[in-house]
């Protein structure tokens, strides 16, 4: 059979802030395809924001996922609405938890 070898680039560095991030190629890619699945999945449309509503605010949050032995495998960003200025049923139908 044939083998197939591939690279796997992460980081092991905490972070704690997106400055700190974006100085690390490995998180800069984590931080993209959380972008990229918005996109794919076709729930984020960025428009005016009319003059009497106050716009969420967003805040990165990263994690290094370990596997049995504690090593990093993978590093994972999630774009969260911060604090809590969301009504159901007014600016959602209904809530998800995300599933690692």
């Amino acid at each position: 059979g044939e083998m197939c070898l591939y690279a796997l680039t992460v980081s092991t560095m905490e972070l704690k802030n997106v400055k700190e991030a974006m100085t690390d190629p490995a998180w800069i890619e984590s931080m993209q395809e959380e972008l990229l699945q918005f996109k794919r999945m076709d729930v984020w449309v960025l428009g005016p924001i009319p003059d009497n509503i106050s716009p969420l605010t967003l805040k990165w949050i990263f994690k290094n996922k370990h596997d049995e032995e504690q090593t990093v495998i993978r590093n994972k960003s999630r774009l969260v609405v911060r604090g809590y200025r969301q009504e159901e049923g007014l600016d959602f139908e209904e809530s998800f938890a995300p599933v690692a």
